[in-house]
């Protein structure tokens, strides 16, 4: 039984560190500028393209939370009044919790669905498939 424990022992000292799970999906914050009346955010895309989401399904999602107008022109995001970037933030922030993570396990591999009418939320993780609300 010795060397069993010394040859588990020494396996555990070669494997590597392991991070904590929300290290290795983390959300951009906001970059932007104001323009007048205007809030203008440059990273838009790159935000939607980490989180794995179409632009137009998190743009939608934020301009109603957000109660603004707003559209994608080029690879801005102009919106229609002045949004604080922690506002727009804390928007991401919940949508990621309602439309990116899994209910059940919590991991972020999963997709948004369309089945006749109904929007899924299904992970590629544990295989649960949810239905959440439309946008």
């Amino acid at each position: 039984m010795d060397e069993y424990e010394s040859m588990l022992n020494k396996a555990q000292e070669e494997l590597p560190e392991q991070g904590v799970g929300t290290d290795r999906f983390n959300i951009e914050k906001v970059k932007g500028h104001l323009e007048g009346n205007k809030t203008v955010v440059s990273n838009f895309k790159k935000i939607a393209k980490d989180i794995g989401r179409a632009e137009e399904h998190l743009l939608k999602y934020l301009l109603r939370e957000l109660a603004t107008p707003g559209k994608i022109v080029g690879d801005l995001v102009i919106f229609g009044t002045k949004v604080p970037a922690t506002s727009i933030n804390k928007k991401i922030k919940k949508y990621v919790s309602e439309f990116v993570y899994c209910s059940e396990c919590g991991k972020p591999e999963t997709i948004l669905t369309d089945e006749k009418g109904i929007m899924y939320l299904r992970c590629n993780a544990c295989g649960v498939k949810k239905p959440v609300k439309h946008v």
